[in-house]
């Protein structure tokens, strides 16, 4: 039988402890393990994937101690070295393998800032080796890879951040104003008591980025000697290597992740699931209106729409000219800029309770092991709307799906659901 190292043990009985005591400001040294520092003090942070996602305030300007990086492209790994030290990292140790990094005893937080065909692999060694989970969006490139983060952070006792915020902080995107009076107004029903229909698109502030389309027919190229490409596919299947395979451009590809709909999708569906009080349902039919796809690379779609149980609706508008509010009930609409024909809207929503306070410190959640408001379930909810529309997407097909099974109806479909991995990697 496999044990859990003793290093993450320990940890997390300290850890433990001091939720559970969260009147005693200090734990001392020894009680964690040598070299370790008290959830009292900075946490510890490592960083896999030293791509443009991971520099600024996203991730390396983040707060707490970094003493680790991990790439595969050394000038990637350089670069985000020498823009550590000017933030006062000065005892950043490199790597290219991040089992090496995951393995480090003296790391409380792991960063991932990978192409999403690595997310469940990384999160899930992360977890095993008794580090926390900051990982980028979205949180999956399939479903089959997220029930097994999800299951990987529930077994390992892990706390676990999706990187996508406006659920709670910040204006969203044309709503002007931040999410929580959205959730407030359809908690309350201020809409009306039946389904809701939500569209998400250019007329209601939201921009899906169809720039991240793949190409056919590249020729291919010299592989860069700085660059370990064969580590870079991992799990995924070997192609030729062309430039815009990789780096700035791997969402255009199937194999990597699924276009403007990867990029921006748990951006944007993370806080319409929380509006909708949908973080703990799927979707259950999926509709596409979308050109046949290549086989490799991505292009755009028209329309997609999801259909839930109660009969509410999302519909994604690719093609910019639906005109409907933003949120539609059978009581009246909100529209871009946080309008809405509900008569004396302002006042009833002021007189209403708002939603119930949410752990939005992430470093807060590690330290009194609480859960983050974007934990890995509901992370997994929102990134499962983004892995359905894909599913239609690149097979264009509508069809059901079962949430509870994790089937659908469509065998060409449902056969996306879990892909497999280029061995010797598995989840």
């Amino acid at each position: 039988m496999k044990t859990e190292p003793q290093h993450s043990l320990s940890r997390r009985k300290a850890l433990k402890g001091m939720a559970a005591f969260a009147t005693i400001q200090i734990v001392p040294r020894h009680v964690i393990g040598k070299g370790k520092k008290p959830p009292s003090e900075q946490l510890t942070r490592g960083i896999i994937g030293c791509g443009g996602i991971s520099g600024s305030g996203a991730h390396v300007g983040q707060k707490g101690p970094l003493l680790a990086l991990c790439d595969v492209d050394q000038q990637h790994l350089a670069k985000r070295a020498a823009d550590g030290k000017k933030r006062g990292h000065n005892d950043i140790k490199l790597y290219r393998d991040f089992r090496e990094l995951c393995a480090r005893d003296d790391l409380d937080i792991i960063h991932i800032c990978t192409p999403p065909h690595w997310h469940a692999l990384m999160a899930i060694e992360a977890a095993k080796q008794g580090k926390d989970v900051w990982c980028e969006k979205p949180m999956s490139r399939t479903i089959g890879e997220g029930i097994a983060m999800v299951k990987a952070m529930k077994k390992y006792d892990t706390i676990f951040r999706i990187n996508t915020w406006f659920r709670f902080k910040d204006g969203f995107y044309g709503m002007g104003t931040p999410v929580a009076p959205i959730r407030k107004a359809v908690m309350h029903k201020l809409l009306g008591d039946g389904p809701l229909t939500l569209t998400v698109g250019k007329n209601q502030g939201f921009n899906w980025k169809f720039g991240w389309s793949g190409k056919i027919n590249q020729p291919e190229e010299k592989v860069p000697a700085h660059f370990d490409y064969n580590f870079w596919l991992g799990p995924a299947p070997v192609k030729p290597y062309t430039r815009h395979r990789t780096h700035g451009s791997f969402r255009g590809y199937w194999d990597y992740d699924g276009g403007g709909l990867g990029d921006m999708g748990q951006h944007y569906l993370d806080p319409v699931q929380y509006i909708l009080g949908k973080d703990e349902e799927s979707p259950v039919e999926v509709f596409i209106d979308a050109d046949p796809q290549h086989h490799d690379a991505v292009g755009s779609w028209r329309r997609i729409e999801y259909k839930y149980a109660d009969g509410t609706k999302i519909i994604l508008d690719g093609k910019g000219d639906d005109k409907a509010p933003y949120i539609q009930g059978s009581e009246g609409s909100i529209s871009r800029g946080f309008k809405s024909d509900v008569k004396g809207f302002a006042q009833k929503l002021k007189s209403l309770k708002d939603p119930e306070p949410q752990v939005t410190d992430f470093h807060q959640a590690v330290r009194e092991r609480k859960r983050f408001a974007l934990d890995e379930k509901k992370a997994f909810r929102s990134a499962s709307i983004v892995n359905l529309g894909t599913i239609a997407h690149r097979s264009n097909k509508s069809f059901k799906y079962d949430p509870k099974t994790f089937t659908i109806d469509e065998p060409e479909a449902n056969k996306l659901i879990h892909q497999s991995m280029r061995g010797p990697w598995k989840v």
